[in-house]
């Protein structure tokens, strides 16, 4: 009896909520461990600062493609299997990045990363509502995806941190270990997922046809190239820009994803309800957050405050876009969040490689203004699909 008690009290839908939203975290956080260690790394396998950014280009790449293939060729097989399988490479993935002795090595595990990312951000995207009652949806998706969310501004500090207290490889030992802990906690918690269609190329080009679709793929390209561009290589901006000494890296950066974090919690409660307005604020914020560094971040203090605005800002995007992507597809969520999922990491790819041929060509900051310039973009585009929506719901 305290068995089938206990039994109960683990399988419960938030607990399997809390799973689902630590492998996202588990994932993001081993795709942006080399931000925070990017110098490190580059000194010890011999590479230039703009080719240690293939680093996260090209698992993110990687990911834009695999997403959607996953989706397809998971076909009616368990999702929570395909969660459990897809841990287990994470595991492999950060085991071969902590013993890498050289670039190709490092490259061929962040290649699996990619293939581990694609899959688990598109099959964890439609489950909030599978796990959930309808009425709790809104909040699951918020938990999965503030996985994403806490990864992308801790998983930089935290690899800073462990990187300049105990060396860069143990930090991608650390997240082995962790992986495998989520991995343990998916047996024990994830209720069978089976499914009872699969989805085809042609439901994606379908859904490729729906306008608030197609917004919402243009708003997370612009908005994720724009950060990507210049934070890949925040690590070097804080000591040339700001003149940090090394040892206070970890620290600003770590202020940095808790002010992400309460990002992620204000797009929350917002987005459900006012999600244009959410996005247009973030995209407001994201074309400010380069300005200030270029015209107030030339001080330790300056550059401090400019940072952790910028992850305020930065904080709650990905939770306000995937609202976006469900609300424009309520009935084909798993086909939108793999869409979302290919264009984010679409997204990371291209900022981040654009941004290592600016540095290697042109000057480190010149990865900012063209930061604000894509994020304006985006702004523009929020603000007119806003008006357009207005246009839309006005009485004739």
């Amino acid at each position: 009896m305290n068995t089938c008690s206990a039994m109960k009290c683990v399988h419960t839908p938030w607990t399997a909520v809390l799973a689902v939203g630590l492998a996202t975290f588990s994932v993001v956080t081993t795709e942006m461990l080399p931000v925070g260690l990017l110098t490190s790394i580059a000194g010890t396998l011999g590479m230039t600062t703009g080719s240690a950014g293939l680093m996260i280009s090209l698992p993110a790449l990687l990911a834009a493609l695999f997403a959607p293939f996953v989706v397809i060729a998971s076909g009616g097989t368990d999702r929570r299997w395909i969660l459990c399988g897809l841990l287990s490479l994470l595991v492999l993935a950060n085991i071969a990045s902590a013993l890498a002795p050289n670039l190709i090595v490092m490259l061929a595990a962040r290649i699996l990363l990619g293939f581990c990312m694609g899959g688990i951000w598109a099959i964890a995207g439609g489950l909030a509502s599978r796990l959930v009652p309808e009425k709790a949806v809104g909040l699951a998706t918020a938990i999965i995806f503030g996985g994403v969310a806490a990864a992308s501004v801790l998983g930089v500090p935290l690899g800073a941190f462990i990187g300049d207290v105990i060396g860069w490889r143990w930090a991608f030992g650390l997240m082995a270990i962790f992986s495998a802990l989520v991995l343990a906690l998916h047996l024990a918690v994830i209720p069978a997922l089976p499914v009872t269609g699969s989805a085809n190329i042609s439901q994606f080009i379908a859904l490729l046809g729906n306008r608030k679709i197609q917004a919402g793929v243009f708003l997370t390209l612009l908005l994720v190239t724009s950060h990507f561009v210049a934070f890949t290589f925040v690590r070097p901006l804080l000591i040339s820009v700001s003149e940090f000494d090394t040892q206070w890296i970890g620290a600003i950066l770590f202020a940095y994803g808790i002010a992400g974090v309460a990002g992620n919690f204000l797009a929350g409660i917002t987005a459900a309800r006012y999600t244009t307005f959410t996005l247009i604020v973030i995209a407001a914020g994201l074309v400010l957050t380069p300005l200030l560094f270029i015209t107030a971040g030339h001080s330790v203090t300056g550059g401090s405050g400019v940072l952790i605005f910028w992850g305020l800002a930065y904080g709650g995007l990905s939770v306000g876009l995937m609202t976006w992507m469900m609300k424009a597809a309520p009935r084909a969520v798993e086909i939108a969040a793999a869409l979302y999922v290919a264009v984010f990491n679409a997204g990371i790819a291209l900022g981040a490689w654009i941004g290592g041929q600016i540095v290697d060509m042109l000057a480190l900051t010149d990865t900012l203004w063209l930061a604000c310039g894509l994020a304006a973009a985006a702004l523009l585009l929020a603000v007119a699909a806003g008006l357009n929506q207005q246009r839309n719901h006005s009485p004739k």
